[in-house]
């Protein structure tokens, strides 16, 4: 993908220095367009030493390419990081009084804004205004994060994760292939606690890392993508619907809802098999000479099996088996036994035994048929595993 990076001038163009190293990191080719202002915070020798290519602010540069209308061609998309309230009220009449007001006048794919600035510019009217005015011309305009501003300030208007920000722009590449548009994708993802008293709980280790990369990979796709999530590490893509959740029986219930006309639904949570029979009123205490409780545990319901149960012929039904091996087993036998048991399209395996798995950044899986049969591998990073996950999910609906 070509990206063309407009970069206004706010101090939040420190973080399009490492929107544009990521999307060069991932393939694309970026030419960064850089307004006069935005200079005083990121030099020009940045840029080009990033991506390797000419920046400037100027129209009268390399006139003879004619290149305040040939960017706008070249790119694939437009992103404007940061856009500060300046840019986009100049966007909005139509102004070309810079290589970047002119490349956003002359862009023939999809544009992309991400608006930074402080709280009070955010919230007046003119901005409120334009920005509404960009969405209506088709303009992609996301959402400020709240949070620490310039100096002591603090609310909304602050620009966005970068990670957050390139899913956002690959997002709208429009040399992707969108197999799953007009698809809705249900998620399950993190783990699930059980409440024991009004401050303990039974947890797992899971940091939804691995479904938040499926949900980023089923938007790039093209899926309308709903999230259910219990407690995760993780930090979730703007912009992601998300149902949160604290129990395995409130999962179910989400889940259930969720995946209700869902075309595919992954069950890439962690779910306790086990919950205690009833949750105490108080905290338990600790008494010296007096042993330690008896906590009983009942099953919690099999969220995957039910979901088989009820999916229709054309939905894909997808479960995530993390195992060990032990005296009765292979983790790879014991994943094969759970997918003859769950019936599920597509049990996707991994060994938490051979490797850091919980909370890594990377992933090596086995993808098993409802017969326990081997049918892939996948290997690399969390992304690279959900992409194939997604891709097979594909091939299941027959897409």
């Amino acid at each position: 993908m070509r990206v063309a990076l407009g970069v206004a001038g706010g101090i939040a163009a420190y973080k399009a220095v490492l929107v544009a190293r990521s999307l060069m990191e991932r393939g694309h080719q970026v030419r960064v367009v850089p307004t006069a202002a935005s200079l005083n915070f990121v030099g020009a020798a940045t840029w080009e030493a990033i991506t390797g290519r000419p920046a400037t602010a100027a129209v009268f540069e390399s006139v003879e390419r004619v290149e305040h209308v040939a960017l706008g061609r070249w790119a694939d998309v437009v992103a404007v990081v940061p856009a500060t309230a300046d840019l986009l009220a100049r966007a909005v009449h139509g102004r070309a009084d810079d290589l970047l007001t002119s490349t956003l006048l002359t862009a023939s794919g999809p544009v992309v804004m991400a608006p930074a600035m402080h709280t009070e510019m955010w919230l007046h009217p003119a901005t409120v205004a334009n920005v509404a005015l960009l969405r209506e011309r088709g303009v992609s305009v996301i959402e400020p994060a709240s949070g620490r501003l310039t100096g002591a300030d603090s609310g909304p208007g602050r620009l966005p994760d970068p990670e957050d920000l390139v899913v956002a722009i690959e997002a709208l590449d429009p040399t992707v292939a969108r197999p799953l548009a007009g698809r809705k994708v249900a998620i399950s993802l993190g783990g699930t606690r059980e409440p024991l008293d009004p401050v303990r709980f039974l947890g797992n280790r899971s940091s939804g890392r691995q479904g938040f990369a499926l949900a980023a990979a089923a938007r790039r796709m093209g899926a309308d993508v709903t999230v259910v999530a219990g407690s995760i590490e993780a930090h979730p893509p703007r912009g992601l619907p998300l149902v949160r959740v604290g129990s395995a029986v409130e999962m179910r219930e989400a889940m259930l809802a969720a995946s209700a006309d869902a075309d595919v639904a992954i069950m890439a949570a962690a779910v306790a098999d086990f919950r205690p029979v009833s949750v105490g009123a108080h905290k338990i205490k600790k008494t010296d000479g007096v042993s330690a409780p008896t906590i009983e545990l009942v099953q919690n319901p099999d969220i995957l099996a039910e979901l088989v149960e009820l999916s229709g012929p054309s939905q894909v039904v997808i479960g995530f088996a993390a195992e060990t091996g032990d005296a009765s087993g292979s983790a790879l036998e014991h994943a094969r036994a759970k997918a003859r048991r769950k019936g599920a399209d597509l049990l996707v395996f991994n060994d938490v035994a051979a490797a850091e798995v919980f909370g890594s950044g990377d992933n090596s899986v086995v993808f098993l048929d409802r017969d326990g049969g081997t049918v892939g591998a996948a290997a690399g990073s969390k992304a690279d595993v959900a992409a194939a996950v997604l891709a097979a999910a594909c091939d299941l609906l027959g897409e």
